[in-house]
């Protein structure tokens, strides 16, 4: 893929707060990247200064090559939808989408051919001249989206879009936004703090904390190779465990060694290891060298989160079956379910 833009060292500050500590990003043609991190973090702010709403106090905004750092957010190729849609109360839906389109004064037709493949393209055809105020959240979100899609920029960036709609809505819209991406073929900058959301949507995830990027992987990356104790612990959920990588491949805790997949540490050195709660198995304690006894049991829905003390710490489980409180019961996992990391404060 081609790199489409690139962001060389971004620094900002509101007051005497630094929100933006030297921010490096690339991202590509046709990519769906997504910024996650807790609020404060710094995403949103990434996202004003690509757009052109915020100016970086240092660094460059770089598009196809050339630095747009100085460029007005009217004279970039990209758009923005918020979440809070901005739609204007007074026009209908096909006015609203026709709005950018109407300030260019293109060509009626052009503007009736343009809106209507929007209308289509996010599901929302015979809906031009219903009243925007009369609109479900998920409805309107639609024709935010067809707004800013129907002045065919290269870069599309959503800025916590779908924070106002409910739970079902919501998923639908994940899933809809994705389909949306892949039929267009632009670029998607879509800023969030839900995990969730991310992991499903998302080509590329750049994980930020504290004005920094904490790392940029996959979702499958980002969720199973967690770089240190911030991603592993705010990407789902973690046993985060202190250990020693005895030695290539072997690593040591709590009071065992175990066999694991990973390489590259000094031998004897201090890590930490995550183990997945899904990745844990509940097995007779006479087979497993982890021994413990179930204090919690919760049902979730789609599985059983068990809590099993040990006499050095309490791990969670996640499994379809059920165990009861009080029952000694052994742990089990695979080389591949220990992910050694560098510990707290060495990266």
């Amino acid at each position: 893929m081609n790199k489409l833009i690139e962001l060389k060292n971004l620094t900002k500050n509101f007051e005497d707060q630094q929100v933006l500590r030297g921010i490096d990003l690339n991202v590509y043609e046709n990519e769906f990247l997504t910024l996650l991190g807790p609020s404060g973090c710094g995403k949103t702010t990434t996202l004003r200064i690509i757009a052109g709403f915020e100016e970086a106090d240092s660094g460059q905004v770089l598009f196809d090559g050339k630095d747009i750092s100085a460029l007005p957010p009217y004279k970039r190729p990209v758009n923005t939808v918020f979440q809070k849609y901005a739609l204007f109360p007074h026009m209908n839906v096909f006015d609203n989408i026709a709005f950018g389109l109407n300030i260019r004064k293109a060509d009626k037709q052009e503007i009736r051919r343009k809106v209507e493949a929007m209308l289509a393209l996010v599901g929302l055809e015979g809906f031009g001249s219903r009243d925007v105020t009369l609109l479900s959240g998920g409805q309107q979100q639609r024709v935010a989206i067809a707004r800013a899609l129907v002045n065919e920029p290269k870069v599309l960036l959503l800025d916590e879009p779908l924070g106002a709609l409910d739970a079902r809505i919501r998923k639908q819209m994940q899933m809809e936004l994705k389909k949306i991406q892949r039929e267009v073929g632009i670029t998607f900058i879509y800023v969030t703090h839900d995990q969730e959301e991310a992991l499903s949507m998302s080509d590329t995830v750049v994980v930020m904390n504290e004005g920094m990027i904490q790392q940029i992987g996959s979702p499958t990356d980002i969720y199973n190779e967690p770089e240190n104790r911030f991603v592993a612990s705010f990407i789902g959920e973690s046993n985060i465990v202190e250990a020693t990588m005895i030695e290539d491949y072997l690593v040591g805790f709590d009071g065992c060694r175990f066999e694991c997949v990973d390489r590259g540490f000094g031998e004897m050195e201090p890590v930490e290891v995550v183990l997945r709660p899904e990745d844990l198995d509940i097995v007779d304690p006479e087979n497993a060298r982890i021994r413990g006894t179930v204090r919690q049991v919760t049902f979730k829905g789609v599985h059983y989160e068990i809590l099993v003390e040990t006499d050095i710490r309490t791990y969670m489980i996640h499994t379809t079956d059920y165990t009861e409180i009080g029952k000694h019961v052994g742990l089990d996992f695979g080389p591949e379910d220990i992910h050694v990391m560098w510990p707290m404060g060495s990266y």
